[in-house]
């Protein structure tokens, strides 16, 4: 029987010997095996660096997210073959869509996410600063991309979302990877990477493989590398603390199993739409999955006066979970990964037996559907009681992976934070409430040891996307047990690849290094206007200076009824003791308007429209008499892509805009948008 591949140095090969067997966790059968013996890890990471890192360098962000979208896109046309692998791995087809599907979603958002990024390899990092009286020394941050590689060592539960979730960020941050999926379900990410490999979307080294043991891999990390793991604390542990990641000071980014919590409110009642939520949640996050999701609900807290309440509703609804054969239409929860993970879900529920109870489900047997339980690794819903969970620290220190979870009763809010707290770091929380002051206290008395908080309630109901889903736009990951790190986060996930480096100089050097104009830099004065220039033709730099206007009492009156803004200090001449102004103020609406006309070439030309406004700040007072002029420059050029074959192509460009008064002290400054045709 042949092995999976492992796809290094460009190329699939075989690990030596038989490898580990990999079965079919419905029936037992055996799939294949994994193996790396034999395998140069150190010749596996010198080629990521030395052949994928400098293709990614070299791609702009727009370049390396429209790559993300076609592979996404190229994964979609995919997706049966996908899932009629996934169903060996145990999971349903609701199952498999979360981890298809929603890993295909991650590449596509961050895709997205190359508009919020310049046109080019790297980007700024927050404001510039000015570090001198005299404006010719300056500061700012900017990031870069690391000269290492990703390499991340993933999960059994989620073989596609695992990857594709992290390739997402490091290859939009110009990193490439090396992926080491758990072996028990590699035979799924390995049939997605031969699909990416055989696309010829990605450059060479951009994406390595290996299905089997990670080997020394770690003993050839450098400082420039990137570790992530998510899976157990204690695996997490031990590779966070290898020699080499030490010695090295490599990033490590760590998403452990935690014992996440779900709280119903003290507020809800049997009969709200909110305990109905509660129950569904409840269910959901035990069964998706077979309960295998470090997000999943391990820990319910319920008031006491409603246990008995909850604990039927519980069981009543999860009476209704169908288990057996995931190819099967009428099957609501598929398999365990395997028997030797069913084992050790096992083993845990008889550690939380010694202070709890098991009040629905079996350790033994389970009805199925179309299955067999002798031969997969099923096994029933389990749902324990502990009644004093205070006292008790199994509930809040022991994880079955697995579907189940331990109910637990509390007396007030400020007892559920404690005990949600006691779980020492989560990955998530979720109240059910519609108190909105209950839902406040709750998530301030519990948010320093959670990486995210769910408030569920009937008006977000319908469009909530749940408690055990992360989102690319949102952090993933936790505090203490859940790791201490965070993946995704949008933009916030892609600087974890790259290297913050603060930068000082002249302001024109700044400009010339970084593609931004900055204050007081070098500005370049044409005789023709930026606005009769395309987009290719502008150079940042390009500067109007304005001829000058000044503001009368009838600018300032006439600007009060056209906008209808009579604020006292416009408007008003005996208002104005002890207050800011000496006399009626213009608006400084009107200053933007009045420079508008002075800097605008008012012929058709290139400019299309305004696009936006961003950075306004008005600086000093302006009143009647004093006389403005702009300095107008080109501060930043976004090109845009065609979402249409008809659109016109075009950029965005970023005009800083100075307005100054005759002693030359700045009164406003801004950054308006237009949208700029191309000549080509």
């Amino acid at each position: 029987m042949p092995k999976l591949g492992n796809y290094i140095t460009g190329r699939w090969i075989e690990g030596d010997g038989d490898g580990q067997p990999l079965y079919d966790a419905v029936t037992g059968d055996l799939i294949t095996h994994a193996s790396t013996k034999g395998l140069d890890f150190a010749a596996i990471l010198d080629y990521a660096r030395s052949t994928g890192n400098p293709a990614l360098r070299r791609m702009t962000f727009p370049e390396r997210g429209r790559m993300l979208r076609a592979l996404a896109l190229h994964l979609r046309e995919h997706l049966e073959e996908f899932y009629r692998i996934s169903f060996l791995t145990g999971a349903t087809r609701a199952d498999s869509w979360i981890d298809l599907e929603g890993g295909i979603g991650n590449l596509f958002s961050y895709a997205s996410l190359r508009r919020k990024f310049p046109d080019s390899p790297f980007c700024l990092d927050g404001e510039s600063l000015n570090l001198s009286k005299g404006n010719t020394f300056m500061g700012q941050h900017i990031l870069v991309p690391k000269e290492g590689v990703a390499v991340h060592i993933n999960a059994f539960n989620f073989p596609v979302w695992g990857m594709l979730e992290k390739i997402a960020v490091n290859l939009l941050a110009g990193v490439p990877a090396v992926v080491k999926p758990a072996t028990v379900t590699s035979f799924l990410t390995e049939a997605v990477v031969r699909e990416i490999a055989s696309s010829g979307i990605l450059p060479p080294g951009a994406l390595q493989l290996i299905c089997g043991s990670a080997g020394d891999l770690l003993d050839h990390v450098g400082a420039q590398d990137v570790v992530t793991f998510t899976g157990s604390a204690s695996t997490g542990l031990q590779l966070k603390s290898h020699p080499r990641v030490l010695r090295e000071s490599v990033p490590f980014n760590m998403e452990a199993d935690s014992l996440n919590c779900l709280v119903l409110g003290e507020d809800v009642e049997p009969g709200m739409p909110e305990w109905d939520l509660f129950v569904k949640e409840l269910r959901k996050e035990m069964t998706v999955k077979a309960g295998q999701k470090c997000t999943a609900v391990r820990r319910i807290f319920v008031p006491a006066d409603r246990m008995e309440d909850a604990w039927k509703a519980i069981t009543k609804s999860l009476a209704q979970t169908t288990i057996g054969n995931p190819g099967n239409e009428k099957v609501r929860m598929g398999a365990l990964a395997g028997q030797s993970q069913r084992e050790e879900v096992r083993a845990q529920v008889r550690r939380l037996l010694a202070t709890s109870q098991l009040i629905y489900g079996s350790l033994d047997s389970v009805e199925l559907i179309d299955a067999d339980a002798t031969k997969g690794a099923f096994l029933s819903p389990l749902l324990l009681l502990n009644d004093r969970p205070l006292e008790s620290e199994e509930p809040h220190t022991i994880e079955a992976f697995g579907p189940v979870s331990t109910l637990m009763p509390y007396k007030d809010t400020a007892e559920a934070i404690a005990l949600a707290k006691k779980g020492k770091g989560s990955l998530c929380s979720s109240i059910v409430t519609a108190d909105p002051d209950l839902a406040r206290e709750y998530v301030l008395g519990a948010a320093s040891w959670h990486g995210r908080i769910l408030i569920l309630n009937n008006e977000c109901a319908k469009e909530s996307t749940g408690h055990g889903s992360p989102l690319p736009l949102l952090v993933h990951g936790g505090p203490g047990r859940a790791g201490g790190g965070e993946e995704m986060g949008g933009i916030r996930g892609v600087r974890h690849y790259m290297q913050r480096v603060a930068i000082q100089g002249s302001p024109s050097m700044i400009t010339n290094l970084t593609g931004t104009y900055q204050p007081h830099a070098e500005q370049s004065i044409s005789e023709q206007h930026p606005f009769r220039k395309y987009f290719e033709e502008l150079q940042i730099g390009d500067t109007v200076i304005t001829h000058k206007r000044t503001v009368t009492e009838a600018d300032i009156v006439n600007f009060a009824n056209v906008s209808w803004d009579h604020f006292y200090a416009h408007t008003d001449h005996t208002s104005l003791k002890d207050t800011l102004f000496e006399k009626p103020v213009a608006h400084g609406y009107f200053i933007l308007s009045a420079a508008a006309g002075l800097f605008v070439d008012p012929g058709k030309g290139p400019v299309m429209l305004n696009y936006g406004l961003e950075d306004c700040r008005f600086l000093k007072p302006v009143y009647a008499g004093t006389t403005i002029g702009v300095r107008l420059t080109c501060k930043e050029k976004i090109a845009q892509e065609k979402r249409e074959a008809t659109d016109l192509p075009r950029g965005i460009v970023k005009w800083y805009v100075d307005v100054y008064d005759e002693s030359g002290e700045s009164v406003a400054i801004a950054t308006i948008l237009t949208m700029v045709q191309k000549k080509n």
